[in-house]
């Protein structure tokens, strides 16, 4: 009956290991697209922000 139990437990730890594991890989993943995608949106060349040449500043 022992044998039963510490397996189950191993089981539960392994489990509770790997979903932590794929947390540790997923949340930095996520901050990583996120900050990219800012860098993209901030460096967006607008036509607006343009000075055209030959107009007064």
């Amino acid at each position: 009956m022992g044998a039963k139990i510490a397996k189950a437990l191993l089981l539960v730890t392994a489990m509770m290991f790997f979903a932590a594991l794929a947390l540790d890989i997923a949340v930095p993943t996520l901050v990583l697209c996120i900050m990219a995608l800012s860098t993209r949106l901030v460096s967006f060349d607008l036509p607006v922000a343009r000075k055209h040449g030959g107009e007064a500043a």
